[in-house]
């Protein structure tokens, strides 16, 4: 966000990460038991890295085969009362060629007044706040084990990631990421984007946005899909007053697209006839 004012993220250091965000997340109400500092037993760390980053990239790659719903909704609040509101619904398709497009069915009028969207405000929303973290990307993050962790019914590893470096341009996630010690997949994370730009000369460039929690849940009984994003945060402006925040973002009626292509789950082809089940199990967010 922009300050009329501005959008983004924030560029502790790893280590203020792994206290101030284990913190904030620790005194939030979020379905986690006790956390549990031993090893894993059976498999190394190194391993379980490698497994649910193989996972993420067989998901990214189902999920791209995916139509769904996506509704966005943006508060600004002055105590708990809504001043100002950005929403968008939109559905997530694919056109007649297979081409993925997406389809705005309900936007009315921003009424923000004291912040405003930024291009990678958007950006943000399609692409990281449903974070993945694949194969493909695990060298860009320095990836630290945390513990074992009960999410609901689910055992987790947890890992604190922070992006090694940052190029000119790109923007990452730091924070803290759950794992299924079953199926080897995210099913949540916690933190934020970065880096958030602060510039007290010219505090109409900065851009900041909060900390958001988003839950998976399993769709399909092999795919853990977003289901719910969460973020309520004061985002601390330079030369402006503090303006706290609220994002919500839905993500519904996942379906297997119907066009010819194959969907691969550990090297075999996934039917693209079996119906994609409703969520059953997993974590579950806190409304």
């Amino acid at each position: 966000m922009k300050s009329r004012f501005f959008l983004a993220f924030l560029l502790p250091l790893f280590v203020i990460v792994a206290g101030s965000l284990i913190q904030s997340a620790a005194s939030d109400d979020r379905g986690e038991g006790p956390l549990d500092p031993s090893q894993p037993q059976g498999v190394t760390t190194q391993q379980i890295i490698q497994k649910f980053s193989a996972k993420e990239k067989e998901f990214k790659i189902a999920r791209d085969n995916y139509t769904y719903r996506q509704d966005v909704k943006i508060q600004t609040l002055d105590g708990n009362t809504v001043d100002g509101e950005y929403r968008q619904v939109s559905d997530i398709l694919f056109d007649n060629e297979g081409h993925r497009i997406e389809q705005v069915v309900f936007a009315p009028q921003s009424s923000l007044e004291r912040v405003s969207m930024s291009q990678s405000d958007y950006d943000d929303i399609r692409n990281r706040l449903p974070f993945v973290l694949t194969s493909d990307d695990i060298a860009k993050y320095d990836v630290l084990y945390v513990g074992k962790q009960r999410e609901d019914e689910l055992g987790t590893y947890v890992f604190d990631i922070a992006p090694r470096t940052m190029e000119k341009g790109e923007r990452y996630f730091q924070g803290r990421i759950w794992v299924d010690d079953h199926d080897y997949q995210i099913v949540k994370v916690y933190g934020e984007t970065v880096p958030q730009v602060h510039n007290p000369k010219h505090p109409e460039k900065e851009n900041l946005s909060p900390k958001y929690t988003t839950w998976r849940q399993q769709i399909d009984g092999k795919y853990w899909f977003p289901v719910y994003t969460y973020a309520q945060d004061t985002l601390h402006f330079s030369g402006n007053d503090d303006v706290k925040m609220r994002y919500i973002v839905k993500y519904e009626n996942y379906k297997r697209y119907g066009a010819k292509s194959k969907i691969l789950y550990e090297g075999q082809e996934v039917s693209k006839d079996a119906p994609a089940t409703p969520p059953q199990g997993g974590t579950q967010p806190k409304q």
